[in-house]
């Protein structure tokens, strides 16, 4: 099973501008501007929807929250806390699609395997998947946007809201409790 997020390369003046910024410019009509959010964010809101969803559902909601964001973005009062604001939209988004589904968001969590056969790189991957949507939410949203999505520490930050040292509690405290995890099932 392999995991795949939105293609996205971030440009260097993109890259520069603060969220804020972009998000004032979009707001205002500005289509760069929106692609700049797009790309310098797409793989965070990604991650928070990985984190509830299958992976096929995380890359066609990933799009849906983007249009969403495009229609409603007027709406955004502060523009410094549109990564929040998305992510937000990510996490409505999924619980919308898991009670379309007649699932409740908590049933997308571990699957009881009895069965220890043989173990594959995609097994791992997807019990990985599995322990991760069974952490907490602060734990389990910035473990896939480091693990899955590769954003690091900073980037994490930036799109979330959060403070760097935040970030570095969150990912070293969901990073013990997946090792924890795998490794009462026996993975290395």
């Amino acid at each position: 099973m392999t995991v795949e997020c939105p293609d996205v390369e971030v440009e260097s003046g993109v890259e520069a501008e603060p969220l804020a910024g972009l998000a004032v410019r979009a707001r205002d009509g500005d289509s760069a501007a929106f692609e700049g959010l797009y790309r310098r964010l797409a793989r965070s809101v990604h991650a928070v929807l990985l984190a509830r969803v299958r992976p096929s559902d995380a890359e066609e909601l990933t799009q849906e929250v983007f249009l969403r964001a495009h229609q409603r973005l007027r709406m955004l009062e502060d523009p410094a806390l549109v990564g929040p604001w998305l992510h937000a939209m990510a996490r409505n988004a999924a619980i919308d699609r898991l009670r379309s589904r007649g699932r409740r968001p908590q049933e997308e969590t571990l699957t009881d395997r009895s069965a220890r056969a043989e173990r594959s790189d995609d097994e791992l991957r997807a019990r990985m998947l599995e322990h991760i949507r069974a952490l907490p939410e602060a734990y389990r949203e910035t473990l896939m946007m480091r693990l899955v999505d590769g954003l690091d520490g900073p980037a994490i930050a930036e799109a979330t809201g959060l403070t760097h040292a935040s970030v570095r509690v969150n990912l070293c405290r969901g990073m013990e409790m997946l090792r924890s995890r795998l490794k009462e099932e026996g993975w290395p």
